[in-house]
């Protein structure tokens, strides 16, 4: 069992904020009454959760000290997940101009070290160690979602320093902090994410930072109100594609920390609460300009990335120089297979049906 006053007094907690506190206190119930841990789960849980407020610590004692709040602006890629947003993002990524925090910035971000310095190998081994685990105990969680320790990660991975991530939701059975994310104000978040970004800035600024995170959907407001520079790729893929996909990956977590896993209920979860986020994404887009907010589609990515990338870059007036596109040519060598999902899966697996989600998410 989780106890909300331990993990308390185990930090300084400051900025705290009544969304923190009601973030915890809802993650902790849903861990604690719903989440069928193993011994091993809880052990797991409790140690992220830790170690989300050891770097929460960290990062807002730093950010103190620091003269000047802006950061450079970001281009952010949304989308459901398992759209294509990191094959994209990936490809993106090339481009030299463009900064993205990697997996192991956003698992031992402080404090700061130097660029290829004797300091910065021991972080990354240390991040490479978590991965042999997480490999471990979540086999082949690579064949649906690759991580290494140098490379550019999601956004859900700084969420946790607010503790209002769905991070945990793929770790654990959370339904009743599924439907606190969904309504929540995540204003706090972003504070917190923009945070981290000016921390990580004095180890180099960029001229834009290049984000990505799912979970952005829905969440255009708070974003502009931290971020009101903010432009937003999105890109679209049939749901029933997709939902699928997500399904199945939050199995393959969960299935190395928990007793057992409904999976009618982690379908009509996970379909409920990307359908809600998909509501609130084209309602809050329909204010922006097309400089700020750009939908584009999977199929064109998958057929012709580097004339949708020609696209983009004319579309938010980018300078698209000789060296990111070759970098970018070399990628697809390698990486466009990246963008092709096997089908291991159904949505029946999940008690769901096409036209359900169709009509839940408002595709035709």
């Amino acid at each position: 069992m989780l106890e909300k006053a331990k993990i308390k007094d185990s930090f300084e907690l400051s900025d705290e904020g009544v969304s923190f506190d009601e973030a915890l206190e809802t993650l902790i119930h849903s861990i604690n009454n719903e989440a069928n841990l193993t011994f091993l789960g809880e052990i797991a849980i409790n140690f992220q959760i830790k170690q989300h407020l050891k770097n929460r610590e960290l990062i807002s004692r730093k950010y103190k000290t620091l003269k000047t709040e802006k950061v450079s602006p970001p281009i952010i890629v949304i989308g459901l997940p398992r759209s294509g947003t990191t094959f994209l993002f990936n490809l993106l990524s090339k481009d030299k101009k463009f900064r993205s925090p990697l997996f192991w910035e956003m698992l031992n971000p402080l404090p700061l070290v130097k660029n290829g310095s004797y300091k910065e190998k021991v972080r990354i081994i240390k991040s490479k160690g978590i991965l042999f685990f997480k490999e471990l105990y979540i086999p082949k969680l690579d064949d649906i979602h690759n991580i290494n320790s140098l490379s550019p990660e999601e956004c859900l991975l700084i969420k946790v320093l607010s503790l209002q991530s769905i991070l945990y939701y793929y770790m654990a059975n959370t339904p009743t902090y599924l439907d606190y994310l969904a309504e929540a104000n995540k204003r706090e978040s972003y504070l917190w994410h923009h945070k981290f970004l000016r921390v990580l800035e004095e180890n180099g600024k960029p001229e834009r930072w290049l984000l990505k995170d799912p979970s952005h959907l829905g969440n255009l407001e708070e974003i502009l109100g931290v971020y009101p520079d903010a432009c937003f790729i999105h890109i679209r893929r049939d749901p029933s594609e997709t939902l699928p996909s997500i399904c199945s990956l939050t199995k393959q977590v969960r299935g190395g920390f928990s007793k057992n896993i409904d999976l009618k209920e982690l379908g009509q979860k996970t379909l409920d609460f990307w359908a809600k986020s998909n509501e609130k994404n084209e309602s809050q887009k329909s204010n922006l300009p097309e400089d700020k907010y750009m939908s584009v589609e999977y199929e064109d990515l998958v057929e012709d990335p580097m004339n949708l990338i020609k696209d983009i870059y004319a579309n938010f007036s980018l300078e698209f120089c000789e060296e990111t596109q070759t970098n970018m040519f070399k990628y697809l060598d390698k990486g466009k297979d990246e963008a092709r999902i096997p089908h291991k899966y159904s949505l029946e697996d999940y008690g769901l049906s096409r036209g359900e989600v169709h009509n839940k998410l408002n595709f035709s």
